[in-house]
C-alpha cells in the first residue's frame, strides 16, 4: 500500500510539472482529442510500472515462504525413509520365518508326519501372503498414494495370485521328479524279481506253476489265483526263517539262556500237563523252531479279520465284491515297493499300524533292552515312526509278506480256510509237515505235535498249504 501512495504522489507531481512546462494550446493548434490521447498514453505507462512493481513484490513474498516449503519437504522425506526402512525390516523377518517354515516342511517328509506337514504348510502360505502384502505396500510407497492401482484401490488379481502360482509350479515339478524316481525303482525291482525267479526255478513246485504270475513286466498277475497264494505263503516261510535266525543270533550274542527262553515260549502256549516232558525233548539245535512258532503266533493273530483288528471295519461284509477288488489292487501295488520306503512316505497307513502293533507284540521292552541296551526301537514305534535298523528291516520284510498274504486271502473267492495244528494232535501228512527232517524222509509212527510252527490253509481249488509243526514222540 505504501508503494501505491508513493506512485500516486509521483503521478500528481508529473501532471503538475507537465502543466507548468506546457501551457494550454490556443485556437486550433491542438484539439481536445490530441490532449486526451497523450494523457491516456501517459496513464498506461504509469499503470504498467505499477503492475511490474506489484509482480516484483509478489515474487519477493514467495521467496520469503520458500524456506518453509523446503523444510516441509525434507521432513516428509525423512518420514518416508523411516517407513521404507521399517518395511524392509519386515521383509527380512518374513523371509527368515518362511525359510524356517519351509525347513520344517521338509523335515516333516522324512519320516512322514501329516500333522507337522499341515502346520508347516500353513506357516509357509501365511509368510508368502505376508510377503505379497509387503510387496504391495512397497509399490504404493514407490508410486505414491493411489498411483497405478486397480479400480477401487485394490491391487490387480494377477499380482496377488502370482506367488501361489509359482509355488504350485514348483510343487508340480517336485511331483514329476518323485514319479520318475518311483518308476525307476519299480523297474529295478521288476528286473531283480525276474532274475531271482529264474535263478530259483525248480526250487518249489508252486513257484514253477506261478512263474508267469510272479514275474513283473509283461507277466503281471491280472487276477487272484490259488497258485499265487501258494507262492506268497512260500515267501512268508522264507522271511519268517530269516527273521527268526537274526533274533536267535542276537539272543546268543546277549548271552541269553536259550533253553530257558524256549521253555518260557513253549509254556505260554501249553494247555496240557505234558509240557515239561515235551520241552525237555527240544534240543538246542531246534530252539529256532520254538522261536519261529512264537513269532508266527504273534504275527498271524487276527488274520481272519480284514484289518487284523486294527479297526472295526466291516467292508468285506457290506460290499464284498468291491472289497475283493480293492484288496487285489493294493496287493499288486505293494508288491513292487520296499516296505521301508513305503513307510517312509506313509508311516501311519494301515500297513504301518499293522507293523507297529506286531513289532510291539513280538519284541517285549525287556527283550529289546537286553538285546540292544536301550529302547530306541520301542520309543520310535510308539511315536508312530519306523526305525531304519537292520533288525527292524528284517521284521518289515516278514510283516510285508504276511500283509500281502492277508490281502490276497481276502481277494480270493472263495477265501482260503485258515487252520493251525494244536499241541498234542496226531500227525496227519495231508495237512501237516514236520520242520525236522527224519532219516529216510518219513515220519516215524507215534509222533504227535509238540507245538505248531506256522499255520496252514485250504484253498478254494481243493489244494492244501500244509501247516508246519514240530513233532515229538508220544512216549
Amino acid at each position: 500500500m505504501a508503494n501505491r501512495v508513493t506512485n500516486l504522489s509521483d503521478l500528481i507531481h508529473r501532471v503538475a510539472t507537465s502543466c507548468l512546462q506546457q501551457p494550454l494550446a490556443r485556437g486550433d493548434d491542438e484539439s481536445p482529442e490530441n490532449n486526451s490521447s497523450e494523457n491516456q498514453t501517459e496513464y498506461e505507462e504509469i499503470e504498467k510500472e505499477d503492475e511490474d512493481e506489484d509482480s516484483q513484490q509478489e515474487n519477493e513474498e514467495e521467496d520469503g515462504f520458500g524456506g518453509l516449503g523446503d523444510k516441509k519437504k525434507n521432513k516428509m522425506g525423512l518420514e518416508r525413509e523411516r517407513e521404507m526402512e521399517a518395511l524392509m525390516g519386515e521383509v527380512f523377518e518374513s523371509v527368515s520365518a518362511m525359510k524356517k517354515a519351509y525347513v520344517s516342511l521338509q523335515e516333516a517328509h522324512s519320516p512322514w508326519d501329516q500333522e507337522k506337514m499341515s502346520v508347516a504348510d500353513v506357516a509357509v502360505v501365511a509368510e508368502l501372503r505376508k510377503l505379497g502384502t509387503l510387496r504391495e505396500r512397497f509399490r504404493r510407497r514407490s508410486r505414491g498414494d493411489g498411483g497405478g492401482r486397480g479400480r477401487g484401490g485394490f491391487a490387480p488379481l494377477r499380482e496377488v495370485v502370482a506367488p501361489y502360482e509359482a509355488a504350485m509350479e514348483e510343487l508340480k515339478r517336485e511331483v514329476k521328479v518323485k514319479e520318475m524316481e518311483v518308476e525307476n525303482l519299480k523297474e529295478k525291482l521288476r528286473s531283480a524279481m525276474s532274475t531271482s525267479t529264474t535263478g530259483k526255478k525248480g526250487k518249489f513246485l508252486s513257484k514253477r506253476r506261478v512263474s508267469c504270475s510272479l514275474g513283473h513286466g509283461p507277466h503281471v498277475a491280472v487276477a487272484p489265483a490259488p497258485e499265487l497264494y501258494e507262492a506268497t505263503m512260500a515267501q512268508v516261510k522264507e522271511t519268517s526263517k530269516t527273521f527268526t535266525s537274526l533274533l536267535l543270533s542276537l539272543m546268543r550274542s546277549a548271552r541269553w539262556d536259550i533253553p530257558a527262553a524256549v521253555r518260557s515260549i513253549e509254556a505260554a502256549t501249553t494247555t496240557t500237563s505234558t509240557s515239561d516232558n515235551m520241552t525237555s525233548i527240544i534240543g538246542p539245535q531246534h530252539a529256532k523252531y520254538a522261536l519261529e512258532s512264537y513269532i508266527c503266533q504273534k504275527i498271524f493273530h487276527g488274520f481272519d479279520h480284514e484289518t487284523f483288528y486294527i479297526d472295526g471295519s466291516l467292508s468285506s461284509l457290506l460290499n464284498p465284491d468291491q472289497f475283493r477288488r480293492d484288496c487285489f489292487a493294493q496287493f499288486r501295488d505293494m508288491r513292487a515297493m520296499e516296505p521301508a520306503e513305503l513307510l517312509g512316505i506313509l508311516p501311519t497307513c494301515h500297513f504301518g499300524k499293522f507293523c507297529s502293533k506286531k513289532f510291539l507284540a513280538i519284541v517285549h521292552p525287556k527283550m529289546e533292552e537286553s538285546l540292544f541296551g536301550n529302547l530306541e526301537h520301542h520309543d520310535m514305534v510308539l511315536a508312530g515312526n519306523h526305525p531304519r535298523s537292520q533288525f527292524y528291516g528284517e521284521f518289515l520284510r516278514l510283516a510285508m509278506a504276511v500283509w500281502l498274504l492277508h490281502l490276497l486271502a481276502f481277494a480270493l473267492d472263495p477265501a482260503p480256510c485258515h487252520f493251525q495244528a494244536s499241541k498234542g494232535a496226531v500227525f496227519h501228512t495231508e495237512y501237516m509237515e514236520s520242520v525236522v527232517r527224519f532219516s529216510g524222509g518219513r515220519v516215524p509212527v507215534g509222533q504227535i505235535v509238540g507245538f505248531p510252527v506256522s499255520p496252514g490253509f485250504k484253498l478254494g481249488n481243493g489244494s492244501v498249504i500244509k501247516a508246519r509243526v514240530y513233532l515229538v514222540s508220544r512216549t
